[in-house]
């Protein structure tokens, strides 16, 4: 088997990471590399780096969308979650 180029790892890794909201195990699983690879890359690649960060980003403003869609509804857990985190 031929080893594949780091750049190519990374962008299969990006898309696992996007695939998975962000979970970094379930990603590195997907595309089968080692757990501690994605932070290597992260303290060596500023740009991948960045489009990690980006990725959690969107997994954040996605989870706290459905957060205030509950308290919209009323979700008297999700009134107190949101007031105890803010």
């Amino acid at each position: 088997m031929t080893q594949q180029k780091p750049h190519i790892k990374k962008e299969k890794f990006l898309d696992a990471l996007e695939k998975t909201m962000g979970i970094v195990s379930q990603a590195t699983k997907r595309v089968g590399i080692d757990r501690t690879t994605p932070y290597r890359w992260m303290k060596e690649d500023d740009d991948f780096k960045a489009r990690v960060e980006e990725i959690q980003n969107v997994v954040l403003d996605f989870a706290e969308s459905k957060l205030f869609n509950l308290v919209d509804e009323g979700q008297p857990a999700a009134v107190i979650f949101l007031l105890k985190t803010k």
